[in-house]
């Protein structure tokens, strides 16, 4: 079975309202001294001794005897049964759920879908069976059909803690978080208890991932009192690291890590969390656990520099880089990183290489030709210089910087007026800039 509805029915049986519909059982200690004879292992004649037992049993006893075939996972034994019941009981919806639930254990889907289908609305297992075949149609991917059964049972009881809960479950597996907090909430306040899993956590992810950190946080804090699972704590640290909260980060992220060092993507945020509290040392040896951990980790690479960078070792920084890039040449955060490093260290030579490079694998950024025209700017090559800067000139019509900068190339290789068209858009976008005011006043009196 599906989420929807195994968290909420553990065994058909085990729930049957009708409770014995069919009045006494005389065989009911025959049954209970076959199950101790198939306890203590003899299987095979515990169940010829069933076989025998149903020829000759009532129909009370027909259903223990088929809740016993269930209870010993053989839904091909009490299938039969529970069918042959359902002929002499055409108005038990429950035997017809029961019949459903033993076609889904033989993978007879379709089957299960026609029981359910025979359940009548004034029922009163006709929740449950909307609830069964919401679970199956959502199997079958049919998603809007299953919705339409979860609603259908919560018009018929609309205070359903179960129904509320697993509608709220329903969206929030489909990754429709908004809409799952509000039936969450109300299952929350019936005082709902999930039988697995936990409502705080569910609550906690639905209102992280739509932004709303705070109570994210909250729901968080009670739900891995309830549940510490690697899902939950890296969901709390992360949420803890979007308003800010590193030190709660930190300490979330280390009992993930701790719990299940393999987990490889809690290792940039908890590098970000020690960042946050300026622990760059803490932070430099998270990269070093987690590369450990996945060598070819890209992203690891990445953060190792950056934090190599921050203390000063510009040369273990752009070894790193170079790591990430080679495993990864799409990473783009390690392209931009390494280049500003050498744009900084004025080596124009590797940001000529590093590009060009780039470009031949297909991977293309208007910030590469940035960089590409401002390294053949400082190389002399005005023409590249201009191709580069001109061919970008749309992504970065409303980025004072890129104007001022073409403004200055343009000007540098002496064509006035078209650099002070470029100068007058950049200073439109930052008219604090009084040094760029006096260049395109003096260029102007010079005209």
């Amino acid at each position: 079975m599906g989420n929807i509805v195994k968290i909420f029915f553990q065994d058909a049986f085990d729930l049957l309202i009708l409770c014995k519909p069919f009045g006494g059982s005389r065989m009911k200690n025959n049954v209970e001294d076959i199950m101790e004879i198939i306890q203590k292992g003899d299987t095979e004649k515990g169940l010829k001794m069933l076989d025998e037992l149903e020829g000759q049993a009532d129909h009370q006893e027909k259903y223990d005897i088929a809740q016993l075939y269930d209870e010993l996972g053989r839904p091909d034994k009490a299938k039969p049964i529970i069918e042959d019941l359902i002929t002499n009981y055409p108005d038990e919806g429950e035997l017809f759920t029961i019949a459903a639930e033993l076609a889904v254990d033989l993978d007879q889907e379709e089957e299960a879908i026609e029981w359910l289908l025979e359940v009548k609305k004034e029922d009163q297992v006709f929740i449950r069976a909307q609830m069964l075949l919401a679970d199956l149609y959502q199997l079958q991917g049919l998603d809007e059909v299953a919705e339409t059964k979860l609603k259908t049972a919560l018009q018929e009881s609309p205070e359903e803690p179960v129904l509320l809960a697993g509608l709220g479950d329903y969206y929030l597996e489909r990754g429709d978080f908004s809409k799952s907090i509000p039936y969450l909430k109300q299952a929350e306040r019936q005082g709902f208890e999930f039988p697995e899993g936990s409502l705080d956590l569910r609550l906690a992810e639905a209102y992280s991932s739509t932004g709303e950190f705070e109570d994210a946080l909250s729901y968080y804090e009670r739900g891995v009192k309830e549940k510490k699972e690697p899902h939950a704590l890296f969901g709390y640290g992360y949420t803890a690291l979007q308003i800010g909260e590193y030190k709660i980060a930190v300490e979330q992220l280390e009992k993930l890590k701790d719990m299940d060092p393999e987990f490889v993507t809690l290792y940039p945020y908890l590098i970000r969390a020690y960042e946050g509290i300026e622990n760059y040392d803490k932070a430099l040896q998270v990269t070093e656990n987690g590369l450990s951990v996945d060598e070819y980790n890209d992203v690891l690479y990445v953060e190792a520099g950056k934090l190599q960078m921050a203390l000063g070792n510009e040369s273990v920084a752009e070894d790193r880089l170079r790591e990430a890039i080679s495993l990864n040449p799409s990473n783009i955060e390690a392209a931009y990183t390494v280049l500003e490093l050498w744009n900084k260290q004025e080596d124009f030579d590797s940001i000529i290489d590093l590009v060009s490079y780039l470009k031949e694998i297909g991977e293309d950024d208007p910030r590469f030709d940035w960089y590409y025209g401002k390294a053949m700017w400082e190389s002399e090559d005005f023409e590249k210089a201009n191709q580069a800067y001109n061919s970008i000139q749309t992504e970065y019509a409303e980025n004072e910087e890129f104007l001022e900068d073409y403004g200055r190339l343009l000007l540098e290789q002496g064509y006035r007026k078209d650099a002070l068209t470029y100068l007058k858009k950049a200073v439109l976008l930052q008219p604090a800039n009084e040094t760029l005011q006096e260049l395109i006043s003096d260029l102007e009196n010079d005209d």
